[in-house]
């Protein structure tokens, strides 16, 4: 790998679900899948596009799926210390993986949920208001990202339209304003550019604040023009490369955001220093 990309938003299911559930989002969104929906499919996709890590984010879509979720997500960080421990100096170079953890905001003890993930050395979570329900500034939410914050995790969610959702979007950018000013998390990241299809608003409303934003399904899709203003507006040092992998297409995306004016100082902020300080305990 010549250059260093973090994706900081992929996704991947368990061997015995993946292809089951590749069919089942496909038809609800009406987009194909690049990868098998498998772990090992979205490494493979991961190396061919040059990505060093991929960060895999599960959505818990129902409060009893906590456990089986979590599971899953710590074989993919067992995988990944194993690997790193054997000797591989002369093996081909193959994308990592590195999974966040997930919660529902229905769950009867959120705060035992988050320690658990915490003390289990999972460094974030991910939420899904349109999977889950629950518009994202409800209490729910906002007590689930305060208390993430406390522990030190990084919270993501996904923001703006949700393809397979179309008449209902449950984090807007409004939404997340009031989240950011109640709740002042130190690590929320909105993911799809801070509003998928809502770049506008996301501009007037939160280019600037103190959050993060992921590019995930966003190259080819938000302009050249808006994604560089939005970068200058809100800052370069706040922005992650992703490519919600297996709905992104790695490779493209990677070579999309390479073609984009920017220095190449903001390209390494973007593509991997930003992530790398996020990542940091």
């Amino acid at each position: 790998m010549e250059r260093k990309v973090i994706d900081f938003h992929t996704h991947a299911f368990p061997d015995k679900i993946a292809g089951k559930t590749i069919e089942l989002l496909s038809q609800k969104a009406g987009i194909p899948a690049h990868t098998d929906g498998t772990a090992e499919g979205l490494k493979k996709a991961l190396t061919d596009a040059g990505i060093s890590l991929g960060i895999v984010l599960p959505v818990v879509t129902r409060p009893e799926q906590f456990e089986s979720v979590t599971r899953f997500a710590t074989a993919i960080n067992e995988d990944r210390m194993r690997k790193k421990d054997e000797n591989n100096s002369e093996a081909e170079v193959v994308s990592e993986l590195l999974s966040f953890g997930g919660i529902h905001p229905d769950t009867k003890d959120y705060k035992k949920e988050l320690k658990l993930l915490s003390e289990a050395g999972f460094l974030g979570v991910k939420l899904h208001p349109d999977y889950q329900g629950v518009f994202f500034d409800d209490i729910r939410y906002m007590r689930i990202i305060e208390y993430a914050s406390e522990l030190g995790l990084i919270v993501i969610t996904h923001a703006g339209v949700d393809i397979g959702f179309p008449d209902m979007v449950r984090c807007t950018p409004k939404r997340a304003l009031k989240v950011l000013r109640e709740v002042k998390p130190e690590k929320l990241v909105l993911a799809h550019c801070g509003g998928w299809r809502l770049w506008e608003e996301v501009m007037e409303v939160l280019a600037g604040e103190q959050v993060y934003m992921d590019t995930a399904y966003s190259m080819g899709h938000i302009s050249e023009e808006m994604f560089l203003s939005l970068c200058r507006r809100h800052g370069v040092d706040k922005m992650l490369f992703a490519t919600d992998c297996p709905w992104g297409n790695p490779k493209q995306d990677v070579d999309t955001f390479l073609s984009m004016p920017l220095t190449k100082e903001e390209q390494e902020l973007i593509l991997y220093k930003n992530a790398e300080r996020l990542l940091k305990k």
